[in-house]
């Protein structure tokens, strides 16, 4: 399998690579750096396997030849990046998975966006159950990355329902594992 990793060079982006790469994938891993660090892929850097690619995922994703999955983990993820870099968090959150998202159907891969748990807010209970949809607290500081992840729960079912122009091509939904820790959304072809 040929697989894209967004974030690749951050601290899960570089742990999926490695595992991807274990397991007999060509991987495709690119990150601006701007949170992520090129230690963490140092020991993949002589893998022919694998390619990196400094790219901001915020600007078009063009990617040569085909791709069998598209696993978008670009994102700040520390509360510190994303409290210092609001910005960039709300554009890779929102323009990043819009991206990532036009490739997959346009490459025919599987699509695999995640982002922490922020999206639901502080749980009511400690360790929240899998049905718990969270609680956002408005008296709570605001938190750059709990809006901009939002939008890859809802955007996968636009491009699987063939809204989006150019994703005729019907994408078929398959279930992925999530935890409350790290939400990993469904997974799409």
């Amino acid at each position: 399998m040929r697989t894209l990793v967004t974030g690749a060079a951050g601290f899960l982006g570089s742990h999926l690579c490695t595992r991807l790469l274990a397991e007999g994938h060509e991987v495709i891993g690119m990150d601006n750096l701007l949170t992520g660090n090129m230690r963490n892929i140092a020991h993949l850097q002589d893998e022919k396997r694998f390619r990196f690619v400094r790219h901001n995922v915020v600007q078009y994703i063009f990617v040569d030849g085909p791709l069998d999955a598209v696993l978008h983990f670009a994102s700040p993820a520390s509360p510190i990046d994303y409290l210092e870099l609001p910005i960039q968090t709300l554009k890779v959150g929102s323009l990043g998975t819009h991206n990532a998202l036009g490739l997959a159907p346009a490459k025919k891969a599987r699509f695999l966006p995640a982002s922490t748990s922020e999206v639901y807010g502080a749980p009511l209970v400690h360790p929240p159950p899998a049905a718990d949809g969270g609680h956002l607290n408005p008296d709570r500081p605001p938190r750059a990355h709990a809006p901009p992840t939002a939008p890859a729960g809802g955007a996968p079912d636009r491009y699987q329902g063939g809204e989006i122009p150019g994703s005729a091509a019907p994408l078929s939904l398959e279930r992925a594992a999530c935890s409350r820790a790290l939400s990993v959304w469904p997974l799409f072809r």
